[in-house]
């Protein structure tokens, strides 16, 4: 089992001992992980007796809708005077699934002006020094991974029971693309398997999750590998775009473009993928790669973003066409490095 600080772990123990308000946080645009990983720390926390409240920037897609307990997150950007009275009053915040304050971006100075306590749980490289005390290890699966042995290691394992398992699963499930990567860990799979102890339908799960899609969000799905994917072989490249009108026309919803990346990195010969999707001020970035070639890094000098070595976001802040022009103009610098990763992708190594 992967480890925590034993000074920090032990002060954060002993701070939740006092009474007092105990908020959870996540990151904008909420995924699996993020959701889950909140959920399931919240219902643990309300078993120990204690009150426990939910903050989440803005809505989370509607393929996440049926988890235990999400009817009670409350969403920033509908509720922002409630959860401003939450983080205000809280005397201990729990950060979960982001690496940085600002990423929570709708009640980032909320968040750094608060006086509780903060306590960090995540899994994303180099996170920034603005916690109280950081549960942060890269070499796991996801953040409901660190939840469950965070929970494991508070001596209470025996109070996960099946609703939070299933908002473990979720993370771990969702974070890991069913599984297909991020996971080489023996550890994972050992806290699967208690799971599904703990009654988690691991097939029912999958399809609540994946086996939802509406009409709309089909149909633009084959819309962007028909008309917005392209393919360059010699970087070992393909990339898919979309407009804001193309969105438009599918009547997008949060959570429609969520996987579409995964779909160009899956060709044969390619290393390196990205989406683009124009919003209203920025055009936002999925960068997915294979092997050893770095996104995280391609994404925190190129497009101000960062996250996982080959799952990681950026943000542009030029029109949409210029963004793909200059991400274009970088792949001549990284050829050998994304040929490489590609040739290593389709070897099999023992």
């Amino acid at each position: 089992m992967y480890k925590f600080n034993s000074a920090t772990f032990s002060a954060v123990k002993k701070l939740l001992e006092a009474d007092g308000e105990i908020v959870i946080t996540t990151h904008y645009n909420p995924d699996g992980d993020a959701l889950g990983s909140s959920l399931a720390l919240s219902r643990y926390l309300k078993k120990k007796g204690k009150k426990v409240s939910i903050i989440i920037p803005n809505d989370f897609p509607d393929f996440l809708r049926w988890m235990p307990g999400q009817e009670d997150a409350v969403i920033y950007f509908h509720h922002s005077h409630r959860a401003d009275v939450l983080l205000a009053e809280a005397s201990v915040i729990f950060c979960l699934d982001y690496n940085a304050i600002p990423r929570v971006n709708l009640f980032r100075e909320q968040l750094f002006a608060a006086s509780a306590k903060k306590i960090l749980i995540d899994h994303h490289i180099q996170p920034e020094d603005h916690f109280d005390y950081m549960l942060s290890v890269v070499e796991t699966s996801s953040t409901a991974e660190l939840v469950f042995d965070f929970i494991s290691a508070m001596g209470d394992e025996h109070l996960i029971d099946q609703e939070t398992g299933i908002c473990l699963y979720v993370g771990l499930m969702t974070d890991t693309g069913s599984f297909s990567y991020a996971c080489n860990y023996p550890h994972t799979y050992e806290v699967l398997a208690e799971l599904v102890r703990r009654g988690v339908d691991t097939e029912q799960i999958h399809r609540l999750v994946y086996d939802t899609y509406s009409e709309n969000r089909m149909r633009l799905l084959g819309f962007c590998l028909s008309e917005r994917m392209t393919v360059l072989p010699e970087y070992a490249t393909a990339y898919i775009w979309l407009s804001k009108p193309d969105m438009e026309r599918f009547h997008f919803q949060p959570g429609d473009s969520e996987g579409v990346v995964n779909y160009a990195l899956s060709i044969k010969g390619i290393s390196f993928a990205a989406f683009f999707t124009e919003k209203s001020d920025r055009v936002r970035i999925s960068f997915r790669s294979k092997g050893n070639f770095s996104v995280n890094s391609f994404a925190r000098e190129h497009f101000e973003g960062g996250g996982h070595r080959n799952a990681s976001g950026g943000d542009s802040f030029l029109p949409l066409s210029e963004t793909i022009e200059k991400f274009y103009g970088l792949l001549p610098r990284y050829k050998h490095e994304l040929n490489q990763a590609a040739s290593q992708s389709a070897t099999l190594k023992l």
